[in-house]
């Protein structure tokens, strides 16, 4: 397994992913990957030769990025890194895989002077895996709103990084 920047000649697969958890992300098409990895912050994939077995895509305070859940933190916070999205392969789930992209996350958080990490994640419907992973990242809820026309209800989530820039 090796961990590195996200390149454009990974976006079919990218793309394959997010497809296959669609369910809990919102949809992604070519162009929109594009324009999104050209505006993130951080973009990073975790491949096994040629296979993309996880991605993490994430974006700091003061870009344009047009999510509703990204525009409520934006309204709030002065620094943050906004993880947008956050996919492991259904055959590589269970290895570590999401750990350390978080990780190697927060690492980068911390050397570029986020104050906190942001997300969200499914309440209504459920998503309890993702409630359980965030919790244990130091994750706490600030918030939530309904999205998606209504359909779902998130939970707004924050880690702050001031204890871990003082460890």
């Amino acid at each position: 397994m090796h961990l590195r920047n996200a390149t454009p000649t990974d976006f079919p697969q990218i793309l394959a992913l997010n497809t296959e958890f669609e369910r809990f992300l919102s949809p992604l098409t070519l162009p929109r990957l594009q324009g999104l990895h050209d505006e993130a912050a951080f973009h990073r994939v975790i491949e096994d030769g040629a296979a993309i077995n996880a991605f993490l895509l994430a974006f700091r305070e003061g870009c344009g990025y047009d999510s509703p859940n990204y525009r409520w933190f934006a309204a709030r916070f002065d620094r943050f890194l906004y993880i947008d999205r956050i996919v492991v392969a259904g055959s590589s789930q269970g290895q570590g895989l999401g750990q350390l992209l978080y990780s190697d996350l927060f690492t980068f958080a911390v050397r570029t002077g986020a104050v906190r990490i942001v997300c969200e994640f499914d309440i209504e419907p459920p998503n309890e895996a993702s409630r359980a992973f965030h919790q244990g990242f130091g994750f706490s809820e600030v918030g939530v709103q309904r999205v998606a026309g209504g359909k779902k209800l998130v939970s707004l989530q924050a880690a702050t990084l001031v204890e871990r820039m003082e460890a």
